[in-house]
């Protein structure tokens, strides 16, 4: 019987063992993984075989309808990863032209900050968030709300005529539209989200894009807006800020060819 009980015990044992193995495996030399913002999965890729020669400095890079092609990516993405390589002195983007590769021999690089988001993606999230602070705005807003937005809207038009970009006036609107939820968390959202445009990539892609031509544009689109939530229309403000991010996002997603010489 003692026999039987440790031979059945020694059957039971080597399992044992490896179910501990398994709940406590040895230690491996792995780093942890964290989330990368598309574009620079991108801008990765396209670093990496510039760095291996696969680009040599002065060659032109494939179109960008072609790099999304390769990449199973969209165009935006792949244009927001262009921005990044020629902010961190990777590539120079000839208007008219195209994208080339830089020689690094004596360039010193400027990194973008991992947490740097994509200008393109940050309009798309612009219009979820603010689709829903303009009806808000609409349902809940008082006079001084509305006050706010018109006397952000002279401003840009003022800025507008003298042919500077209109940048703190637009600011002004879209905080005087969210100031009407009286919801702190959707100021403090929306604040970050504007403010962001202040950072590398978004200040380079709007050197090309961004004119004063573009800006009054944009400035009629505010007036939709503002004339919406003053008539107390919450579907009517919603989709006329979502047609105004639209426009954003046609207008720094049109061809280079369009585009202006950037500022350096």
């Amino acid at each position: 019987m003692a026999a039987a009980q440790c031979g059945s015990y020694s059957e039971l044992a080597l399992p044992l063992v490896q179910f501990r193995t398994t709940l406590n495996p040895p230690a491996v030399p792995l780093q942890t993984v964290e989330p990368q913002r598309l574009y620079r999965q991108i801008a990765d890729q396209l670093r990496g075989l510039i760095g291996k020669g696969e680009f040599l400095a002065g060659a032109r890079l494939p179109a960008e309808r072609d790099l999304a092609k390769q990449l199973g990516v969209s165009r935006p993405s792949v244009r927001e990863a262009l921005i990044a390589l020629e902010v961190e002195g990777w590539v120079e983007v000839r208007t008219g032209s195209g994208v080339y590769v830089l020689d690094r021999s004596h360039r010193a690089s400027k990194p973008v900050a991992p947490t740097e988001w994509g200008p393109l993606e940050l309009i798309r999230a612009r219009r979820v968030i603010e689709g829903e602070t303009a009806a808000i705005a609409a349902a809940v807003g008082k006079r001084k709300d509305i006050d706010a937005m018109s006397r952000a809207i002279e401003a840009m038009r003022g800025l507008a005529d003298r042919e500077i970009l209109p940048l703190e006036g637009d600011r002004a609107f879209h905080v005087a539209i969210v100031n009407a939820s009286g919801n702190a968390v959707l100021v403090e959202t929306v604040q970050s989200f504007w403010d962001s445009r202040n950072g590398p990539i978004f200040t380079r892609l709007g050197g090309y894009f961004e004119t004063v031509a573009s800006w009054r544009s944009a400035i009629a689109e505010h007036e939709a807006i503002r004339d919406a939530v003053a008539a107390r229309d919450a579907e009517a403000a919603r989709a006329a800020m979502h047609a105004h991010m639209d426009n954003s996002h046609q207008r720094f997603s049109a061809s280079w060819r369009r585009a202006r010489k950037a500022s350096s």
